[in-house]
């Protein structure tokens, strides 16, 4: 018999009672029915939490929408308007610009400044930065150019258009600006930007304006020396004289910087690089700047009262072949080029070639002297009137026969008798030519003085088998061959010297950045005539001062021996290439027995009062001479001249 028990049968409830009305009676366990109005409980009412899925499928519709919004944001950026935001970003990438250098300063021999640099600013502007893509302003350049044009003086069409260039992101509005120019620039544009930022209808025209520093080329001395210094173009390079001759070391080396810009602004926290630039050397030149003042003064005045063309005087160390002074007339302002006129920016002591006149008969007499074939008390029988070749030759006064020495031939400037004289230095007039010619050569005549200088001309001085027939008679006197100014200065520079040709030099050293001095090379000498024939020609060259019959009386400077020679010689006109008005002119040193200084004054063209050399550079001479003298503290030597007779009786 199995242990489990025998499944129970489930018997049925008995059937509720219905109560009238088809409601049943309770039965047993049921919940009572509620009273209608009962009272309810007073505790807390119990909430039931909801199901959470409605609330993740929103989050996640959210979700999802933001990154469907992203993509497509990205699509645009990289797909649909890739061309304009790679335009913009342009404007943001690293730019590079060229730091300039500064240039070095000019000096005098005494360390005074002739030219320097002061501080100033290249304007420029970012083409790119005026477009109406990036300024929202179809006429961006025209609000910026209406803006700069009082600012920089500039017409407002031309800098419209230069905001307008193409395929660029550099252009220069205007050049060496002053600072107070480019602070009212930065101030407008910094108003400018602040009302942008707080009103967005604003642009900001000019935020794409920018500025380089530069250096602005200042004179402090005007037009003094102008002819020597030159000047500096709007490129910053020389334009003339010394600042062309030496731009490669007075300019020094530009640098380079790259760095990123946003808005036409550096940024600064992204960082650069930069190759530094390297200051110019300065120059120190031979030039003493009083004694330039006072040769410059006296030329100017002196042309003014002449009426002349132009003049020009050089001052020399009769030792050491430095230039103390070179001054022309008329000048120019290197400070205001506008106003210059552009006929006297040159260097007209350097650039003109002009026939010397009786100036270069002290050659003749050296060729004379150094060949033996006269001395000082050599009787020359002058006539009136001399024969020779195709022309009759006189003198420049209407004279009797004059008995003169050749010492009195050189005081009253006689051209007769230097043709006589010199006639003696060969056989035959070939071989006096041929003679001469070698004297001039050695004297540096038909040759660059050595100095260097921009548009200098070495003269004209034909061989001496190519002489015409005038000419084996008139260069002798100094006519037939053309010389600058300093060539002359330097021929008297050369017997004051004891006969030693020593080459011009006008620039004493450069100072590096380091501040190192690098002197000039030193300048090349040549013997021209021996130191007796030197001796003797400054005696004779006396005469033409001291003595009553010479030519350079106005020249005569109290307690001091002046050797000198007047000059006057006809003059080729450029503008025809015929003779028209006259070179007047006279040259000389001091003291004469013990040489210091050498003066030579020229004046072209004199069309007021007198043309004669001794008359209007004969004082020139002795305002400049005693000058120079004084500056430099040279002391008379007391000693009496020669003296050397002039005259003969037949």
């Amino acid at each position: 018999m199995s242990d489990r028990e025998p499944p129970r049968r489930r018997v049925p409830a008995p059937a509720r009672p219905v109560r009238p009305g088809g409601q049943r009676r309770p039965g047993p366990g049921a919940r009572p029915a509620r009273r209608p109005g009962a009272p309810r409980p007073n505790g807390p009412r119990v909430i039931r939490l909801g199901s959470p899925r409605p609330r993740l499928r929103m989050v996640s519709l959210t979700l999802t929408l933001v990154m469907i919004a992203f993509v497509v944001r990205l699509l645009q950026v990289q797909a649909v308007d890739a061309s304009t935001y790679a335009a913009k970003a342009e404007q943001n990438r690293y730019v590079g610009r060229t730091l300039a250098a500064e240039r070095g300063g000019i000096t005098d021999r005494n360390g005074v400044e002739l030219a320097t640099s002061v501080d100033a600013y290249n304007i420029t502007a970012d083409p790119t930065m005026f477009t109406q893509q990036s300024t929202n302003v179809p006429d961006a350049p025209e609000q910026a150019a209406a803006l700069l044009s009082p600012i920089l003086g500039e017409d407002a069409d031309t800098l419209a258009k230069k905001l307008k260039t193409k395929n660029t992101r550099y252009t220069v509005l205007a050049q060496r600006q002053t600072p107070q120019v480019w602070k009212q620039i930065k101030d407008l544009k910094s108003t400018l930007g602040t009302k942008a930022e707080t009103d967005k209808s604003t642009v900001n025209v000019l935020a794409g304006v920018l500025a380089e520093p530069v250096g602005k080329r200042v004179y402090p001395n005007g037009d003094l020396a102008a002819g020597i210094l030159g000047w500096v173009n709007a490129d910053g390079k020389g334009g003339g004289g010394v600042e062309q001759q030496l731009n490669k070391e007075l300019a020094g080396k530009d640098g380079k910087i790259r760095y990123a810009q946003s808005g036409g602004r550096q940024v600064p926290t992204v960082g650069s690089t930069e190759t530094p630039a390297v200051a110019g050397s300065d120059v120190e030149l031979t030039i003493d700047r009083d004694i330039q003042w006072a040769a410059q003064n006296a030329i100017t005045e002196q042309v003014k009262k002449s009426k002349a063309d132009r003049g020009y005087v050089i001052v020399q160390d009769t030792r050491t072949g430095e230039i103390l002074a070179m001054a022309n007339s008329p000048g120019f302002d290197p400070n205001d080029l506008a106003q210059a006129d552009s006929a006297a920016m040159g260097n007209a002591a350097l650039q003109d070639a002009y026939e010397p006149g009786s100036t270069a008969k002290l050659m003749s007499m050296a060729a004379v002297l150094q060949e033996n074939v006269a001395t000082p008390e050599t009787h020359v029988v002058v006539p009136n009137r001399l024969h020779r070749g195709d022309r009759l030759f006189q003198d420049d006064i209407d004279h009797a026969t004059w008995y003169l020495t050749l010492n009195g031939v050189l005081a009253k400037s006689s051209n007769i008798g230097t043709i006589l004289a010199t006639g003696q230095l060969g056989k035959t007039q070939k071989e006096a030519n041929q003679v001469l010619y070698s004297y001039l050569r050695k004297f540096g005549i038909g040759s660059p003085t050595g100095l260097g200088f921009p548009g200098e001309t070495p003269g004209i001085l034909a061989p001496a088998g190519k002489w015409s027939t005038s000419q084996q008679y008139t260069i002798p006197f100094g006519q037939g061959v053309s010389i600058n100014a300093m060539q002359a200065a330097s021929v008297y520079s050369t017997i004051a010297n004891g006969g030693v040709r020593i080459q011009p030099t006008l620039v004493r050293g450069t100072k590096g950045p380091d501040g190192r001095f690098t002197p000039a090379a030193q300048p090349k000498k040549s013997r021209v005539v021996s130191e007796k024939t030197a001796k003797t020609l400054a005696q004779m060259l006396e005469s033409v001062v001291d003595d009553e019959q010479g030519t350079g009386a106005k020249a005569r400077i109290p307690g001091y021996r002046v050797a000198g020679k007047t000059g006057t010689a006809n003059r080729v006109d450029p503008a025809t290439g015929k003779y028209k008005g006259y070179t007047s002119s006279f040259a000389g040193f001091a003291p004469a027995d013990n040489p210091r200084i050498t003066v030579y004054c020229a004046i072209q063209n004199a069309t007021e009062g007198s043309y004669f050399g001794g008359q209007i550079c004969g004082p020139i001479y002795k305002q400049v001479m005693e000058f120079a003298l004084k500056t430099l503290q040279v002391p008379p030597t007391g000693a009496q001249p020669a003296r050397l007779p002039v005259s003969f009786s037949p």
